[in-house]
C-alpha cells in the first residue's frame, strides 16, 4: 500500500519529490551512550523510511575507505581509530530530499556549533565524540552505502502511513 518509490507527489503544490537514500551511521560514542533508539526514533518521527539497518564493528581497512576523502588530512588517522574503536550501527534512511533531512537533523560538525534540536546539538558536545555521520550528496550516499550494505540488505517498501507524511 506504499507510494512508489520513484516518486512522491505533493497534492497541494503537485510537484513531485525524488526519494532519495542516506547512509547513517551511528558512531561508537553514541552505541557506548545508549543513544541508538533516541536517535533512530528521530529519523523515524520525522517521516524517513529505514530501509537497512545493522550493527557492525569496523575495522580499519573500511574505516580507511570511508574516510578515505580526508587521507592525507592531520586527523585521518585519528577518525579511523575512533570509527573503529567500538561497535556502529549502520542504516540507510528514504525520503524526500532525505540527504538534506538528515544533515539538517544531524546539526553542524562540531558540536559546540551544532543547534538546539540537532542530534549534535541536543547529546554531543566535544570534537570526535560527535555521535553520528550521514552522507553530505547523493554520490557520496551511493559510494557510502555500497561500502557498508550488499544490494540485497537494502529494501524497498511502502508504508501505510506514508500518505499521511508525502500527500
Amino acid at each position: 500500500m506504499g507510494l512508489p518509490s520513484e516518486a512522491i507527489a505533493e497534492t497541494s503544490s503537485h510537484k513531485e519529490y525524488r526519494l532519495e537514500r542516506s547512509l547513517v551511521i551511528v558512531k561508537p560514542d553514541g552505541v557506548q551512550r545508549g543513544l541508538v533508539g533516541a536517535i533512530i526514533g528521530r529519523f523515524e518521527a520525522r517521516g524517513l523510511r529505514i530501509v537497512a539497518l545493522k550493527m557492525i564493528s569496523v575495522d580499519k581497512n573500511l574505516a580507511e575507505r570511508h574516510y578515505d576523502v580526508h587521507r592525507g588530512k592531520p586527523f585521518f588517522e585519528a577518525l579511523v581509530d575512533y570509527i573503529a574503536s567500538g561497535p556502529v550501527v549502520t542504516m540507510v534512511v528514504e525520503g524526500p530530499e532525505a540527504i538534506k533531512v538528515v544533515r539538517s537533523m544531524v546539526g553542524a560538525t562540531r558540536p559546540h556549533e551544532a543547534a538546539p534540536g540537532t542530534i549534535r546539538g541536543d547529546f554531543a558536545l566535544t570534537g570526535l565524540r560527535n555521535l553520528i555521520h550521514a552522507s553530505d550528496g547523493p554520490e557520496t550516499a551511493r559510494a557510502e552505502m555500497s561500502l557498508f550494505f550488499r544490494p540485497d540488505e537494502v529494501l524497498s517498501y511502502g508504508r501505510d502511513m506514508d500518505r499521511w507524511i508525502y500527500e
